[in-house]
C-alpha cells in the first residue's frame, strides 16, 4: 500500500461525514469497529479501490463506529463492516458487506449512478 493510497481514504467523524456528503457528489463510506476481523480483512481492498482510477470522483471515507455516537447507534442494529453509498447528499444504499466482491458490487452501483440535474 503506497502512502498516496492511504491518503485517498479519509478518516471521518459523524460530523465530518455529514459535511462531506454535502460537499462531494458521491461518497462511499466504510463503518468499522474495533476488534472486527472482517473490517481488517477488507481494509486493504478498500484502500486499493480508493486508489483505482476507475473510481475517480468518489470520495472514500472510513468511520470508526466505536468512536462516533451516531455511527455507534446505527451499528447497534447492524454488524461491521457496514458500507454506505451517498450521491448528492442522499443515502442510496447501506448494507453489511463481508466480502471484497460484495463491497465491489455496492461500489459499482454507486459509480454507475448518474447524478440528478435540477
Amino acid at each position: 500500500m503506497t502512502e498516496t493510497a492511504r491518503q485517498l481514504v479519509t478518516d471521518v467523524t459523524d460530523e465530518t461525514l455529514r459535511r462531506l456528503i454535502h460537499d462531494h457528489l458521491k461518497v462511499f463510506a466504510k463503518f468499522t469497529a474495533d476488534n472486527c476481523s472482517i473490517c481488517e480483512s477488507l481494509a486493504l481492498p478498500f484502500v486499493n479501490l480508493a486508489d483505482n482510477a476507475g473510481y475517480e470522483g468518489i470520495l472514500f471515507v472510513r468511520l470508526n463506529s466505536d468512536e462516533n455516537p451516531v455511527a455507534k447507534h446505527l451499528m447497534e442494529k447492524k454488524a461491521a463492516p457496514f458500507f454506505v453509498s451517498y450521491c448528492q447528499a442522499r443515502l442510496l444504499e447501506c448494507d453489511n458487506q463481508t466480502t471484497e466482491a460484495g463491497m465491489l458490487d455496492q461500489l459499482n452501483r454507486l459509480r454507475q449512478l448518474l447524478p440528478q440535474v435540477a
